[in-house]
């Protein structure tokens, strides 16, 4: 049983990855429906926090069916860390999350993200200041390295759990890779597999299949699965993964009507959320997951995509069940 601090979030726990623009309270809700054991927010700037940026107060929603919940924040500069530190922990979160992965350059170039990666003795210090300065556990999620040169992530999983970070996700990839190439488990297992570690310790990075979700279970001996890309517009991932763990099997895929009842429901919830505009803007990455395969489907996947109005959105979902309800997934 794994156990983030005093929270016990199960047997090789399936997290919902922070993902900027994805994993809002609308998303995370749906994947906490399917299976999801712990899910963090998108990433918030310290430095936003402090300022009152409308953008970055905004994320700090959170709801309680979504617990165990993180709320991920960034940053280089101690001083704005720990007082984001403390607006954060009055949204009532279960986990405070520090990325230290984030490999884009607006942020890297600021220092913060996979920046901090350069930079060790920083992330530590600051890591040990937020344990010392909240009651609430603190995880970190970073990356192996800066590139393949400074891979030092044993060592560094190792400082850190020694100030007192409660559990730590690692990508396999370097920032100097970003999203490219295939994630490296290897170095993951090694920092599972030192005799000084006690923390849990999650993978993420490519798990795109149940079976992979397994090979980083028994091949690589980790701790839980930090789930992303996988899940985006296929909140379904979560319970696909489970099932497979528990059966062997894989689950039948989800039906036309369910794609897009769910579709429906993650449009509305995200209109209710963040308005009209932006509702429907950021709603638009999810479809092509949501009816992936089908085909003859690109002049139903433009209009989901290009329409501005929630409205014909929700025509065109209409228009979807009604040309290809039936259709079956395999």
């Amino acid at each position: 049983m794994a156990k983030i601090g005093d929270i016990d979030v199960g047997d090789f726990p399936l997290l919902l990855a922070p993902m900027e623009d994805v994993s809002d309270p609308p998303f995370r809700a749906l994947c906490k429906e399917q299976g999801a054991d712990v899910v963090y927010t998108e990433f918030i700037s310290s430095e936003g926090l402090i300022r009152d940026a409308a953008k970055s107060v905004m994320k700090l929603d959170i709801y309680e069916k979504e617990r165990p919940v993180g709320i991920q924040i960034f940053g280089a500069v101690e001083e704005s860390m720990l007082r984001s530190v403390e607006i954060v922990e009055a949204s009532g979160p279960d986990i405070i999350d520090i990325n230290f992965g984030c490999p884009v350059k607006k942020v890297v170039s600021k220092g913060a993200g996979a920046g901090i990666l350069k930079d060790i003795d920083l992330m530590v210090s600051l890591t040990r200041a937020m344990v010392n300065h909240t009651k609430l556990p603190v995880t970190v999620k970073t990356r192996l390295g800066w590139d393949h040169d400074s891979i030092k992530i044993v060592e560094v999983a190792e400082r850190l759990q020694d100030v007192g970070c409660a559990a730590i996700s690692i990508h396999g990839r370097t920032r100097a890779q970003m999203y490219k190439g295939d994630a490296d488990w290897g170095p993951i297992a090694e920092v599972k597999n030192n005799p000084r570690m006690h923390i849990p310790v999650f993978g993420n990075g490519d798990v795109n299949t149940p079976e992979r979700a397994i090979e980083m279970r028994d091949k690589y001996g980790l701790d839980g699965a930090m789930i992303g890309r996988a899940s985006i517009g296929y909140p379904w991932f979560f319970n696909e993964v489970k099932h497979f763990m528990e059966t062997g099997t894989h689950k039948a895929p989800p039906t036309m009507k369910e794609r897009i009842e769910a579709a429906r429901r993650h449009l509305q919830m995200s209109i209710d959320w963040k308005g009209e505009v932006l509702g429907v803007f950021e709603t638009r990455r999810h479809y092509t997951n949501y009816f992936r395969g089908i085909p003859h489907f690109k002049e139903y996947r433009m209009k989901l995509v290009t329409s501005d109005q929630s409205e014909d959105v929700f025509s065109a979902l209409d228009l979807i069940e009604k040309e290809f309800g039936d259709y079956q997934f395999v």
